[in-house]
């Protein structure tokens, strides 16, 4: 058990896949406590077996399609032509249009190698410091997890859903709930552009009708698609499910046949490599529950919340620990290793302080935004240092300020469940 245990740990330090590892610890726990093993096989049959999990693939593609065509051209045009006659206006455009991508992507990666080549000499042409606009891409990559259709979302309600704590979790919850904090967030760091931006652009032009005419006429096709998955969700007209088939069939036609920026014979790679993706996250998500299980079995959270029962006497004191535990958390994990990780063990303790598992979705998520670009396991300082050929240290020293103020949006989140919880149908 022992050896067992040891072999596990070394592997995982070698490099071993994220679900092996999940898998191995949770196959070894079962063996320990002569559970039967086909508990895996039942919960991979569940992950199958939901409906709510087709969203993932659907939305996890419409990323890919939107990720090899123009898009990113013409909403950093579109967000431009509205925004950049502002003081501070390309700072503005730089967030909203990364915001967005990711958002609709769900990839914070694939926002700063998309969008940050066309946005730093941008920037930089426009007057801003190279520290300033290094620190504007590499942290604003993540800025729009919180926005649907962000696969994150969808993730944390599905893991909600499977731990049944008596309050209801759906996708839908989970998307409006996200709204108003991320636009907390945004705002919070537009307000700073616009600050640093006042003195620093050095030719503001007015704003055109003719260009602001043109973008509209280059992304009519796109603009639409944030308008049919929340309108329709929030309508009732369709669930998040079915947002997400809706979404795949007008992107496809839009960047496929309209724009003809993905040529049909690359289609099937697309498809592939999206696809590929997401049988990693099933498979990981389905190894999680299984050993969420033997967590659950073992009653590792009751001890858990005993032992926080014993130290913390109110929701408030809670609330400050579990800020600091998750800011932690964000620096050596990455975001979907922590939410099958660590939302099994937190949230039943949470769920007992009395705080709603939509606003622990959403302050948990805010929370894992500032990792990554926080050292020492950012993965975005390491992207970013990729894409703009700079070292980790200077982007991380680059971001700081960023990071403090989405720390106070992040505090402000935490401690005003209001925020999250205002929009959700039933509150």
């Amino acid at each position: 058990m022992i050896l067992a245990a040891i072999v596990i740990v070394g592997l995982a330090l070698l490099g071993m896949p994220l679900f092996a590892v999940i898998a191995a610890v949770a196959l070894l726990g079962f063996y320990s406590n002569d559970v039967d093993l086909s508990v895996v096989a039942i919960e991979l049959y569940r992950i199958v077996d939901s409906p709510v999990l087709v969203a993932i693939p659907l939305f996890t593609f419409v990323g890919y399609l939107l990720s090899e065509s123009q898009a990113s051209h013409r909403l950093v045009r579109l967000t431009n032509a509205f925004l950049g006659w502002l003081p501070g206006g390309h700072a503005i455009v730089a967030l909203v249009a990364c915001a967005v991508f990711t958002a609709l992507t769900g990839a914070s990666g694939v926002t700063i190698i998309a969008i940050g080549g066309l946005l730093l000499p941008a920037l930089l042409e426009a007057g801003y410091r190279e520290r300033f606009t290094l620190g504007l891409l590499t942290s604003s990559g993540s800025l729009g997890l919180l926005f649907p259709p962000s696969i994150v979302l969808i993730i944390y309600a599905v893991i909600a859903q499977q731990l049944n704590l008596g309050q209801p979790v759906s996708i839908d919850d989970m998307f409006f709930a996200g709204l108003l904090p991320g636009l907390l967030m945004v705002g919070l760091l537009s307000i700073y552009g616009i600050l640093v931006g006042w003195r620093a652009e050095s030719a503001t032009k007015g704003f055109s009708w003719r260009e602001a005419a043109g973008a509209v006429r280059e992304a009519i096709w796109e603009i639409p698609l944030p308008i049919i998955v929340l309108g329709g969700i929030y309508s009732g007209l369709f669930a998040a499910s079915e947002a997400a088939a809706v979404s795949v069939v007008y992107v496809l036609i839009v960047e496929v046949f309209i724009y003809r920026d993905i040529p049909l014979r690359e289609l099937p790679r697309v498809m592939r490599e999206s696809m590929t993706v997401v049988g990693g996250v099933l498979i990981i998500l389905g190894m999680a529950l299984a050993s969420t299980n033997f967590l659950i079995d073992a009653e590792v959270p009751m001890r858990l919340f005993d032992y926080v029962r014993m130290h913390v006497d109110d929701k408030l004191t809670f609330l400050i620990l579990l800020t600091g535990f998750l800011i932690v958390v964000g620096m050596v994990l990455d975001i979907f290793s922590a939410l099958i990780l660590i939302v099994p063990l937190i949230l039943p303790i949470a769920v007992s302080y009395g705080i709603h598992p939509v606003h622990l979705g959403i302050l948990f998520l805010a929370n894992m935004q500032l990792g990554y670009f926080t050292p020492p396991v950012g993965m975005n300082l390491f992207i970013a240092s990729y894409r703009f050929k700079r070292s980790v240290g200077e982007l991380a020293g680059a971001s700081f300020p960023f990071f403090m103020i989405l720390l106070v949006a992040v505090l402000l989140i935490t401690y005003w469940p209001d925020l999250s919880l205002r929009l959700l149908r039933d509150s």
